[in-house]
C-alpha cells in the first residue's frame, strides 16, 4: 500500500468553541493525501457555518440529525474513499503536523490492517496543560476483559475492514468503540502496529467523563460488549482500571518525554 489516501473523520454537535482547532491541526498535516470529512448533527450555535466558511479544504461536509455520535461515524465512514480511516473528534487536536505522515509510513513499511498510538488529555481551556497520559504501549488483547483498549483516537484502520467485520453499533450510548476493536483485535485477529508516540491531544469532559452516570453506562456498555463477543469478565475486573488511570492522573514519565509542539 503506497502512500495510501487517509480519510479523517470528525463528528461534531454545537462545537463551535473547539472545532476550528480540530480544523486546523487536520489542514496543517504534512502528508498530501488526505480526504477530511466533518458530520455534523444539525447543530445551532454556529458550527455549521464555520466549517463552511473553509469552503473545498473540507473534502465532504453533512449537516443533518442523526441517532448519536456513532451513527455519525458510520455516515463518514460510508462517504470515505480512502484506503485508511481515522476519527478526530471535534474537541480534539493532532500532536504535531506529522502524524499522518507517520501513520501512512506505518501502513507501507509494515504488513498491517491498523496502527495505533497514545493520547495526552489536557485541561479544556488551557490545552499546553497536560492532565493524563494515555498510553497504549502495554495493551494486549487479554486487557480487554479489563476495561482496557488501545486510545481510540489514534485508532487508524483499513477501510475495507468495515465492510468486512462490521461498523459502530449505534445502539451502544458510549462504549460502541471499546465493542469495534473487541470485534476488530481480538475475534477477527487483525493485524496491528503500536506506535509509540502521542497522535493527539484531547479536552477534558468527554461524554465517557462527564458523570458518575455516564461512567456507570461506560462500564456496563464494557460488559456487554465483552459478553457479545465471547469475552468472560466481571464488574470487579473491569472497575480494576481505575487504578490504573489513578497513576497516569500522579505522573505518567512518558509525559515528560513529549514537549508541547
Amino acid at each position: 500500500m503506497v502512500n495510501p489516501k487517509v480519510s479523517i473523520i470528525t463528528v461534531s454537535f454545537n462545537s463551535i468553541k473547539t472545532i476550528s482547532d480540530t480544523i486546523e491541526s487536520v489542514l496543517s498535516q504534512t502528508y498530501s493525501d488526505i480526504e477530511y470529512i466533518i458530520i455534523d448533527g444539525s447543530s445551532s450555535d454556529g458550527t455549521a457555518e464555520l466549517v463552511k466558511s473553509y469552503g473545498s479544504r473540507i473534502s465532504e461536509f453533512v449537516s443533518e440529525p442523526d441517532k448519536g455520535i456513532y451513527d455519525a461515524i458510520n455516515k463518514g465512514i460510508r462517504l470515505a474513499t480512502g484506503k485508511i480511516i481515522g476519527i478526530l473528534n471535534s474537541d480534539d487536536f493532532f500532536y504535531s503536523n506529522d502524524i499522518i505522515e507517520k501513520v501512512a509510513a506505518s501502513f507501507n513499511e509494515y504488513e498491517i490492517d491498523a496502527v495505533f498510538g497514545d493520547a495526552r488529555f489536557v485541561d479544556q481551556v488551557k490545552t499546553s496543560k497536560v492532565v493524563r497520559y494515555y498510553s497504549s504501549k502495554l495493551f494486549s488483547i487479554e486487557k480487554f476483559k479489563f476495561g482496557y483498549m488501545p486510545a481510540h483516537p489514534t485508532f487508524y484502520v483499513k477501510k475495507e475492514l468495515f465492510d468486512k467485520f462490521g461498523y459502530y453499533k449505534p445502539e451502544y450510548k458510549i462504549a460502541a468503540d471499546f465493542e469495534l476493536l473487541i470485534r476488530f483485535l481480538y475475534i477477527n485477529h487483525i493485524k496491528y502496529k503500536y506506535l509509540e508516540i502521542p497522535f493527539l491531544s484531547m479536552r477534558m469532559g468527554g461524554v465517557s467523563n462527564k458523570s458518575i452516570l455516564s461512567k456507570f453506562t461506560l462500564n456496563k456498555e464494557i460488559a456487554r460488549a465483552c459478553k457479545e463477543n465471547g469475552i468472560q469478565t466481571n464488574y470487579l475486573n473491569i472497575y480494576l482500571k481505575y487504578f490504573t488511570k489513578m497513576f497516569e492522573f500522579l505522573g505518567n514519565n512518558n509525559n515528560r518525554n513529549y514537549p508541547i509542539p
